[in-house]
């Protein structure tokens, strides 16, 4: 995920969660990608298709994540994780959702790890519904296993009509599609809207949408935050490095070892796909 506090030229920019993320004692979720957003040459990859995109994470799900926890010191069978969509700026995407029942100590280093294999710019870090948190937070329900990249795409786009603040991001875990109303460092949300303005356009979306019967299911205050890592400033990855023990470390060094297995997924993956 690019991140959009050093890339906040690139316009509004929303992250989502699933809602079965609660209060501080609940589970933490991880947002992120598989696809590198730096450190590989991979020209054509931006071309590439929803379905390419989910096939590639579905792999790295499989032969990449475990390893990363595994480094970091997370027990990778107590991790629940998903290939879903995610969109931002009205493109919808495949992502990764990790939910885990650890303190964000060791999420924050979970999340670092996940950024500094898969070359992200940032990863989001996540509670919903915790009342220490300050932004805004709007779940919208679907029909029982009809949400998918598609439909997703589809209300995405909706929402974008009501107002284009609505436009900048989502998710979806299982049968909700959740949009944060992301704030600046100055506290001030992306989208332009205060939380009540963008709980009041994703209601109008939702009750105006066609042909799905969608509800708000949820809403509220969420803690989230991003670890990150500027690639373009920091091409070795210095922002993750810092968070897992620095440049040398046991970490550091394992988490190298798993980015090598990772980069042959990419070989094999730029062949098959035709990314280069």
């Amino acid at each position: 995920m690019r991140n959009i506090f050093a890339k906040a030229a690139l316009g509004a920019a929303f992250f989502v969660m699933a809602s079965t993320i609660g209060h501080a004692a609940e589970p933490v979720l991880i947002s992120y990608e598989a696809t590198p957003s730096a450190g590989y040459d991979l020209p054509k990859l931006k071309d590439a298709g929803y379905a390419e995109r989910a096939a590639f994470a579905e792999q790295a799900l499989t032969a990449i994540v475990p390893k990363i926890a595994a480094a970091v010191g997370v027990d990778a069978s107590k991790l629940a994780s998903e290939v879903t969509p995610g969109g931002y700026l009205l493109k919808t995407n495949a992502s990764l959702q990790s939910e885990a029942d650890i303190d964000d100590a060791t999420a924050d280093k979970f999340a670092a790890g996940l950024g500094y294999v898969f070359r992200q710019y940032s990863v989001l870090v996540s509670r919903l519904d915790d009342p220490s948190g300050k932004t805004g937070f709007v779940t919208v329900e679907f029909p029982k296993d009809k949400l998918d990249a598609a439909l997703a795409q589809s209300f995405f786009e909706k929402a974008a009509s009501v107002d284009k603040g609505l436009g900048g991001g989502y998710t979806a875990f299982g049968d909700e599609q959740i949009f944060l109303n992301v704030t600046d460092s100055d506290g001030k949300p992306y989208s332009g809207l205060d939380n009540a303005a963008f709980l009041a356009g994703l209601q109008k979306a939702a009750d105006s949408f066609e042909p799905q019967k969608l509800k708000v299911a949820d809403s509220g205050t969420a803690a989230a935050r991003f670890v990150d890592n500027d690639w373009d400033k920091q091409p070795a990855g210095d922002g993750y490095i810092a968070r897992l023990g620095g440049a040398g470390s046991d970490v550091v060094k394992a988490l190298d070892a798993v980015e090598a297995d990772y980069a042959k997924l990419i070989d094999e993956a730029a062949a098959k796909y035709g990314w280069k």
